[in-house]
């Protein structure tokens, strides 16, 4: 397994695979890695010739330095996980210094509506720091191809634009939300739940997929009414939002076209830890 911890020897690592033309692919990452890492991962590697996995706990998309201080962090038992599914994968582990040059410091961004709402409203700066080490990444790993999860469905789209924005030549992949067999979207913040707080955290996808069932027939207002009294009926979980948004300006919306397709969007607070989820509509 090969673990690299500073751009220029990743740099010179990749140099034969660039000088051959070989398809490079990359999964960023903040470690405490689980079975959505890895789905990114298997993809990458039927797909490139060579897979670059980073793990880099990026301090300036945290709003909260608490969420910062309590995000899980266990390189070895990352690197273990990844050598079991293949030894192949490269390792990018960089310091907060040599990745951003010294200045830990994220650059502004204007996203318009994409960064306005939800995520973007509920976690100031947080876009600002996801773009600026995204950039960062790519120039020190060049790839390819590079995958991300819809969970964070949002940052997948401020991705998107970014690439577009500062002309990087890369594919961004989108990924299918990976769940537990009940539903739960599998996130490295889950290993702070117990196992009734997990039960609890189902709330999420029961009313996302009730969301799902009724859109069809029902008006995103009394949609909203049921997420809310779902909630109100189970306090251990307190509702951060819900909103149902159009999949192309992610808008919240409080009336349907029918020409377009929504996902609905919700961020809930279980035992002190925020988890975020989506699904598709129509």
């Amino acid at each position: 397994m090969t673990i690299l911890q500073t751009k220029e020897d990743l740099q010179q690592y990749l140099g034969p695979y660039k000088q051959a033309n070989k398809c490079i692919g990359f999964v960023p990452t903040m470690g405490a890695l689980h079975q959505g890492h890895l789905s990114l991962a298997s993809r990458a590697l039927e797909e490139c010739a060579l897979v670059v996995v980073s793990i880099f706990v990026n301090p300036t998309q945290f709003n909260n330095p608490e969420d910062l201080e309590k995000y899980p962090r266990q390189l070895a038992q990352d690197v273990a996980i990844l050598s079991a599914l293949n030894t192949d994968i490269v390792v990018f582990s960089p310091t907060s210094e040599n990745i951003y040059a010294g200045q830990v410091k994220a650059r502004q961004y204007d996203f318009g509506d994409l960064g306005s709402f939800m995520e973007g409203l509920h976690r100031p700066g947080h876009f600002d720091g996801v773009a600026t080490v995204v950039s960062l990444l790519f120039d020190a790993v060049t790839p390819d191809r590079a995958y991300f999860g819809e969970k964070d469905y949002q940052q997948l789209r401020i991705v998107e634009t970014l690439v577009a924005i500062e002309k990087q030549p890369v594919i961004i992949v989108p990924c299918a939300i990976a769940r537990n067999v009940e539903g739960l979207a599998l996130s490295s913040r889950n290993q702070r739940l117990n196992v009734l707080q997990r039960q609890q955290a189902l709330l999420l996808i029961q009313v996302l997929r009730d969301a799902r069932k009724n859109f069809g027939t029902t008006s995103i207002e009394a949609i909203k009414k049921q997420v809310f009294t779902a909630f109100e009926n189970n306090p251990e979980c307190t509702l951060e939002y819900f909103e149902i948004a159009d999949v192309v300006s992610l808008v919240p919306r409080n009336t349907k076209d029918p020409k377009k397709k929504y996902r609905a969007f919700i961020a809930a607070h279980i035992a002190g830890v925020r988890l975020i989820d989506n699904i598709e509509l129509n």
